[in-house]
């Protein structure tokens, strides 16, 4: 039996978001989610301000550290 393991949850403050002024609010903490391909081209997977899962430059972004 396989099993799977969660992924660790990955947060990003947004820095830059002169191109997506009504997807991305300037210094709001957005979640991060996996994504290799996306990884690849320097993008994050990030559900923004429509609550949808889509691709941003990675440098729009800093990622953080959240204690738990």
């Amino acid at each position: 039996m396989k099993t799977c393991e969660a992924s660790p949850l990955r947060f990003a403050i947004c820095v830059d978001n002169s191109e997506y002024p009504a997807s991305l609010e300037m210094h709001k903490v957005y979640r991060v989610l996996p994504d290799e391909d996306a990884a690849k081209d320097d993008d994050f997977r990030v559900i923004d301000e429509s609550g949808e899962d889509y691709l941003y430059p990675a440098d729009y972004f800093v990622l953080i550290e959240a204690a738990v």
